[in-house]
């Protein structure tokens, strides 16, 4: 006999059980909803997320702490006109770190233009510096005479070596993957937000409402009297 309550029961919990997303729906803030949705609003009225701005001033930061070491090693070699004279007008890829300036101009250029200006989201452009500076310092190491010049010899090379490399990373497991992270949570706030929206339609005005009139306390007494009165007597 107690069969049949139970199994109601149980059919009951069920369906309630197999719908926890429309009572996660109806448990939605619309107004924190329409906060993150205006904050993600204004970071794309920015142009440029905050961690891309730290990756264009770290490809600055490349730029000038490459010319910086440039201009020491100009300093070192016995004046700056002479020394720039001799490692631009008179090039020479064995023993002119030249090139290697042009190598941070080259790199600063092509990363500014595609991940601040274009706001490129893939990983080609950095990819691409890299390899073309990987490959020109190992062949500039192995093929010049850089490293009977000096400590300046060991240093830019290096340096240039290690600040595009981090420059990878920093892209590749960094800008990238948090941008993509914002964007996501940025469409699913907007999603449960229109479904805030559908759910909780709003408040309605004072002028939607509609009371009818109060009614007389004995009115229909009154009426009902007074139609027995207004029956023909037989």
């Amino acid at each position: 006999m107690n069969r049949v309550p139970a199994d109601a029961e149980n059919a009951h919990t069920s369906s309630l059980e197999s719908c926890p997303s429309l009572r996660d729906v109806h448990s939605i803030n619309p107004t924190q909803l329409m906060a993150r949705i205006e904050s993600y609003e204004g970071r794309e009225k920015k142009g440029i997320s905050d961690v891309r701005r730290t990756f264009c001033l770290f490809v600055t930061f490349d730029l000038l702490f490459i010319t910086l070491l440039w201009i020491i090693e100009l300093n070192v070699k016995g004046g700056i006109e002479t020394t720039l004279e001799k490692e631009v007008l008179h090039y020479d890829y064995s023993s002119s770190y030249f090139d290697i300036f042009l190598l941070a101009v080259f790199r600063f250029k092509v990363l500014i233009l595609a991940y601040a200006m274009c706001r490129l989201r893939h990983w080609w452009a950095i990819a691409f510096t890299t390899a073309v500076t990987s490959a020109f310092l190992l062949a500039k190491v192995i093929i010049s005479q850089l490293f009977s010049q000096g400590a300046f010899g060991y240093v830019l090379p290096i340096i240039s070596f290690i600040l595009a490399w981090i420059e990878t990373w920093f892209l590749d497991f960094k800008v990238l993957p948090q941008e993509a992270e914002e964007e996501n949570r940025f469409l699913i706030a907007q999603d449960a937000s229109e479904r805030a929206a559908l759910l909780h339609p709003g408040v309605l005005s004072d002028g939607q409402f509609y009371s009818p009139p109060e009614s007389v306390a004995g009115s229909d007494e009154d009426s009902e009297e007074k139609q027995d009165s207004e029956k023909p007597i037989v």
